[in-house]
């Protein structure tokens, strides 16, 4: 059985919705020598808001999707206004592949093979970089699950 999961990509602070930003727990990550804050969604509601309905991302912030175990992942960005990168991440911190995402569209997005974490960046940010499939994401361990 697939597991088709479209988190639609949080919320404005001034938005009717009670998931707001700042509510979100944040964690480091490092890939190579970039490091990044990502906030964490980690409940169904976290993951169904996701980035939507937001305008900018502070720079080296993102989002990461946290999930029970590792499975199939597809994402989209319904009502998304900010063009993304998303690395689709193995459970022991591969990078499984990286799609850039244009800002409110419904074309899904998946993970090359069962992954437990997605990385939402700002699009451009992993290439900008130079991290790539097979890079490893550091500090995905300690994360509380």
């Amino acid at each position: 059985m697939k597991r088709f999961l479209m988190p639609a990509l949080v919320v404005l602070a001034f938005s009717a919705t009670p998931l707001a930003a700042a509510e979100l727990v944040t964690t480091t990550l490092t890939i190579g020598t970039h490091k990044l804050t990502a906030e964490m969604a980690t409940t169904p509601a976290q993951m169904q808001t996701g980035l939507m309905n937001r305008f900018s991302l502070k720079t080296d912030h993102g989002m990461l999707f946290v999930y029970d175990r590792p499975g199939p992942l597809s994402f989209w960005m319904h009502n998304t206004f900010i063009a993304l990168s998303i690395a689709f991440i193995s459970a022991d911190g591969t990078i499984l592949n990286i799609e850039d995402m244009q800002p409110q569209t419904d074309d899904p997005h998946w993970s090359k093979g069962p992954a437990q974490f997605a990385l939402e960046m700002k699009k451009g940010w992993f290439a900008d970089r130079g991290i790539v499939a097979g890079n490893h994401v550091d500090g995905l361990n300690k994360l509380p699950r």
